[in-house]
């Protein structure tokens, strides 16, 4: 069951740059783009400062995809 994010979707709606998100959270901008890109999950303590930068509850920016067991 992957997770995924809508990370992407929320910052271009606030309009804040990849670059200011990335220099804010204190990480690379290759760092953020792989994480909006949904190639690599970012550390739990990455995805809480997302989440309180964002101000927005885990529920709209992180997905859990659960897979069909049939």
């Amino acid at each position: 069951m992957p997770v995924i994010n809508n990370i992407k979707e929320i910052r271009l709606k606030k309009g804040i740059t990849q670059i200011k998100m990335a220099e804010d959270l204190q990480v690379t901008r290759q760092t953020m783009n792989a994480i909006e890109k949904n190639k690599y999950n970012p550390s739990l303590e990455l995805a809480l400062k997302i989440l309180r930068y964002f101000d927005e509850p885990l529920e709209k920016v992180f997905i859990l995809e659960e897979g069909n067991d049939g």
